[in-house]
């Protein structure tokens, strides 16, 4: 499916959404290495060029500081699904926010360069599409405020490849390599095998 036919259907279901007072949901999910940022700077792009009013949330740019989410006890896996955002805040302060179609949220982000999270006000127009793209948002917390969900589904090999070669802020290759299989690869199998987000998504994007 091209941008242009996938932006095509996000049109439909906008145009033809049941609930008009509120923004139109749309969730882009799939493991690391995926190409979710990619893809939705593409369709963000290509709603540009059709005149939607749309906004952006990068799942990322809302995790927790550092000691919430390292050496708590837990095993490493647990700690990424489990305690790297918090899973209550964002479906108060995000998504039912969302739904009750505020014009001004607000919103902690996050800072990776000091480690600390701030709010910013993001203004929402009710007329628009909000799309947020990150890794696990199928999760039972979450999904049932997603009125349509995007699962980019990418072959693991190249997923692998792509994050290894990427993540050099973790350190050299053994040590991107030692991080991805004792917390984020662990991670993802739990959210697999736990959510089964491929058969649950609207749609399923090869990548």
């Amino acid at each position: 499916m091209s941008i242009k036919e996938l932006a095509e259907k996000v049109s439909s279901q906008f145009l033809t959404r049941l609930n008009k007072d509120r923004p139109f949901i749309i969730g882009i999910d799939g493991l690391s290495g995926a190409g979710k940022t990619t893809l939705v700077k593409e369709l963000a792009r290509e709603l540009d060029n059709q005149k939607y009013n749309h906004t952006t949330f990068h799942l990322d740019d809302h995790i927790v500081e550092k000691n919430k989410r390292y050496l708590t006890g837990q095993e490493e896996w647990y700690e990424y699904y489990y305690l790297q955002w918090d899973i209550e805040y964002l479906r108060i302060n995000l998504f039912e926010q969302l739904h009750e179609d505020s014009e001004i949220l607000s919103l902690s982000f996050y800072d990776k360069y000091t480690d600390h999270s701030s709010i910013k006000q993001i203004r929402l127009l009710t007329n628009s599409i909000v799309l947020i793209e990150g890794i696990f948002l199928q999760r039972a917390e979450w999904r049932s405020y997603f009125d349509f969900i995007l699962y980019l589904d990418c072959p693991r090999e190249l997923r692998y490849k792509r994050v290894l070669n990427r993540d050099s802020y973790i350190g050299d290759y053994q040590a991107r390599l030692n991080k991805y299989k004792k917390r984020y690869w662990l991670g993802e199998n739990h959210y697999l095998d736990k959510i089964d987000p491929i058969i649950k998504a609207d749609i399923v994007i090869k990548g």
